[in-house]
C-alpha cells in the first residue's frame, strides 16, 4: 500500500491510530497556482482545505473520524480508526491523481 499512495506516508501512532502526511511543495503545486492570486500557496493548510472538502463531498461517512492537523510544511490528517484513514489516504490520492476531479474540488476549497 506504501507505493500506491506515494507521495503521502503513513505513520504509526503508539495509541494504536494511524496518521497520513505529505511534505508539501512539489507534488501537485500547478493546482495550487490556478488560485495563487486568491492567497493559496499550496502549503499544509491549503492541502488541509482541500482534503476537508474530498472528504465532505466524496466521503461523509468519514468526517467525524478523520481530523487534520496541517502545518505550513505539511500536510496531515490523523485518526485512532485505521481502516479510515486508509481508506482515506487512498480515496483521497486517487482523487488527486484525477485532474478535474481534483480542481473540482479545489475551486471549493476555502482559504484557512
Amino acid at each position: 500500500m506504501e507505493e500506491t499512495i506515494k507521495p503521502f506516508l503513513f505513520i504509526e501512532q503508539d495509541n494504536g491510530g494511524m496518521s497520513v502526511i505529505l511534505n508539501v511543495g512539489t507534488y501537485k503545486d500547478e493546482i495550487f497556482q490556478t488560485r495563487e492570486d486568491e492567497g493559496f500557496e499550496g502549503n499544509g493548510y491549503d492541502w488541509g482545505s482541500l482534503a476537508v472538502i474530498f472528504l465532505e463531498e466524496r466521503m461523509p461517512e468519514l468526517v467525524d473520524i478523520v481530523h487534520f492537523d496541517p502545518e505550513a510544511d505539511m500536510f496531515c490528517a490523523y485518526s485512532d480508526n485505521r481502516e479510515a484513514i486508509q481508506s482515506f489516504t487512498i480515496g483521497f490520492k486517487d482523487a488527486c491523481e484525477d485532474d478535474v476531479l481534483i480542481r473540482d474540488l479545489f475551486s471549493r476549497a476555502e482559504l484557512d
